[in-house]
């Protein structure tokens, strides 16, 4: 059965290079503090202008918070995009001394480092992405790179442009020749290349995916990320930009798996158990700060003409996911 295409491919950009300009040179002006007022009428924009993403909203809420959520909710839910959106103006003109920025993992990822092979960053469409790779440009050693399908690029390197023209060059658009060179190239440099793993094309056989159970139900993720790792030999490192309210913002690094040793007839085993982990951590801390969840769209692809056929092949496949994952722990271990 051919899914339809998530509906996050098929949103239109809603923001226009003008604007954004012209809201980067009033924050800028004005001053973080000051500018925030902006907060509270695009967020009641949003609730009264996008039902559907605001559906998507109460839904993700709903499991995450694990009771009913409602309008209030929502709302926080808004209010923190918008903060994380709002602040990324500030972030890419390093405008670090704004912010109370707090570190776990940061020496793991400084001897993962040292081997001088790089390493892939995982994240999601949760919290900041943004201010992770603010690690890399204000310390020499965590540099980063960020990868993304090549309309995406060029949609975001447009609007960091209009930010800030010097972010623009630290993205490398997929689906090129080259893409795969530039990857290999940032990591034998040894440069992080960041990745958001939580999103997929449905229906797209370019697309290799596994349903998980994430939140409670069966959810789709992409298998492509960690098999590029694999394919290229390096660790993995799940990252996360969790924002706190105020100022404050919550870096976490956590190791998910390093491929360097993995041969090749154990790379698909790897690959699952990977996969595996990275949805349990997401799932922590999606129930640990449950606003900062930016995925406004049916995550779950429960439309009635998908459910079916994703919950079945989510019942069918989540044994032999487990299966593999507990396996190769317990080779690890032994």
């Amino acid at each position: 059965m051919r899914m339809k295409r998530p509906a996050w491919t098929q949103r239109k950009e809603r923001s226009n290079i003008t604007s954004m300009r012209f809201m980067t040179w009033l924050s800028l002006r004005l001053g973080r503090r000051l500018s925030r007022i902006v907060l509270a009428p695009a967020s009641i924009y949003f609730m009264l202008f996008s039902p559907a993403a605001c559906r998507a909203s109460r839904a993700y809420l709903t499991q995450a918070l694990g009771r009913p959520a409602n309008w209030l909710d929502v709302w926080r839910h808004l209010i923190v995009f918008g903060a994380t959106i709002h602040d990324r103006i500030y972030l890419l003109n390093e405008r670090y001394e704004l912010f109370d920025l707090h570190l776990s993992g940061e020496k793991m990822v400084g001897a993962t480092l040292d081997a001088g092979r790089g390493a892939f960053l995982l994240g999601a469409h949760l919290g900041s992405f943004e201010v992770v790779r603010t690690i890399g440009r204000s310390r020499p050693q965590f540099k980063v790179a960020v990868t993304m399908y090549e309309d995406n690029a060029r949609r975001i390197n447009r609007i960091l442009a209009s930010i800030n023209p010097a972010a623009k060059q630290d993205i490398i658009g997929l689906g090129q020749v080259d893409s795969m060179l530039k990857v290999r190239e940032y990591l034998d440099g040894g440069s992080m290349i960041g990745m958001l793993a939580d999103r997929t094309l449905l229906g797209d056989a370019r697309d290799s995916v596994r349903w998980v159970e994430f939140l409670g139900k069966p959810a789709a993720f992409p298998l492509g990320p960690l098999h590029m790792a694999a394919m290229l030999k390096r660790p993995v490192i799940f990252m996360t930009g969790l924002y706190r309210g105020g100022n404050r913002y919550d870096i976490h690094f956590e190791k998910l798996v390093d491929f360097s040793q993995v041969e090749r007839s154990e790379r698909a085993a790897a690959v699952e158990a990977a996969l595996l982990r990275y949805v349990a951590l997401l799932e922590q801390h999606c129930r640990a700060a449950p606003y900062n969840w930016f995925n406004y769209y049916d995550f779950w692809h429960t439309d009635p003409a998908a459910e079916p056929a994703a919950a079945a092949t989510a019942r069918s496949s989540a044994p032999a996911v487990r299966a593999t994952a507990d396996l190769t722990t317990t080779s690890r271990n032994s």
